[in-house]
């Protein structure tokens, strides 16, 4: 199966389960299930979930058993993304091609959704009964999410990148604040692909984090170009809002050809971990390559 087909499969996929999980908006604080599914279900590349599946079915398990895994991820990353877009933080009007969730509800119920959305996530990896692991391992997952979602991952990067406004970074502290702000929920979500295998191997398991680790950092590199040379149209957000906001950008630190050169040799390193591996994991090469050649 081509990449594109694979990718529309598991994007269609989580979007059905993630409707399922999302309290309907008959079910009071009705307002506060709109704004939650107004964030959620309204389009997005699907890519931490989708590493969840590709991980996860190159291990043998089938996709049912990785729905709500995925569902958690996506759930934590659109929450971050609605509070990412607040005026108190990047103060962003368009997010994935429509206005931000604060433009629709007002600041107070988007912040509200957003809160709402993270321990949803939670309580689908604690009570999901197609996770077909045992309690350990479940709370394992749970562990890894959380931690990859707070001051030690995304959370802490994002103060990092609130604190960096302005400044100059040199490329360890960039990476530094971009391993915690993207990388973490990226590494999470091949983790917990990993991680619903009963049994899985330790020694592949890091494998797969540290083939997490390098994608994670080379879509960050290629966002940051996509900030310089995207459209907004494409992009679903707007174009340039890190140029306008001062902050801190590969292609400001190592330049466009050299923020390029850094993406091609993160994917490289990305692929060399999976070199032991067999073609059930051509798909998480698939989408590496995909990560720094994508327009959106």
């Amino acid at each position: 199966m081509l990449l594109e087909d694979l990718t529309r499969d598991y994007q269609s996929r989580v979007d059905t389960a993630l409707d399922q999980w999302l309290p309907a908006e008959s079910i009071q604080p009705s307002d506060l299930h709109e704004a939650m599914r107004y964030a959620v279900l309204g389009g997005g590349k699907r890519l931490r979930p989708i590493l969840v599946y590709m991980t996860g079915t190159a291990l043998g398990i089938s996709p049912e058993r990785l729905d709500g895994p995925a569902c958690a991820v996506e759930l934590v990353h659109t929450y971050s993304l609605i509070h990412d877009d607040l005026p108190v933080m990047d103060n962003d009007d368009l997010r994935r091609g429509r206005p931000t969730c604060h433009k629709i509800y007002g600041e107070a119920l988007a912040l509200l959704a957003g809160d709402a959305l993270q321990p949803l996530a939670f309580h689908i990896l604690s009570h999901d009964p197609q996770i077909q692991v045992n309690a350990e391992r479940r709370l394992k997952m749970i562990e890894i999410l959380a931690l990859a979602a707070g001051s030690r991952g995304m959370a802490g990067g994002q103060a990092i990148d609130l604190a960096s406004v302005g400044k100059r970074l040199d490329l360890a502290q960039l990476e530094n604040m971009h391993i915690h702000k993207t990388g973490a929920l990226i590494r999470a979500s091949v983790l917990i692909g990993a991680l619903s295998k009963p049994g899985i191997n330790n020694n592949l398991v890091e494998r797969l984090d540290h083939y997490a680790k390098f994608v994670g950092l080379a879509f960050q590199v290629h966002d940051d170009i996509l900030d310089v040379e995207g459209d907004t149209a494409v992009l679903g957000k707007q174009a340039g809002a890190d140029q306008a906001l001062d902050k801190p950008t590969y292609p400001a630190v190592l330049g466009l050809a050299g923020a390029r050169q850094k993406a091609r040799e993160l994917h490289e390193s990305a692929i060399e971990c999976l070199a032991p591996l067999g073609t059930d994991f051509d798909p998480l090469r698939w989408i590496s390559a995909y990560i720094i050649d994508r327009t959106h």
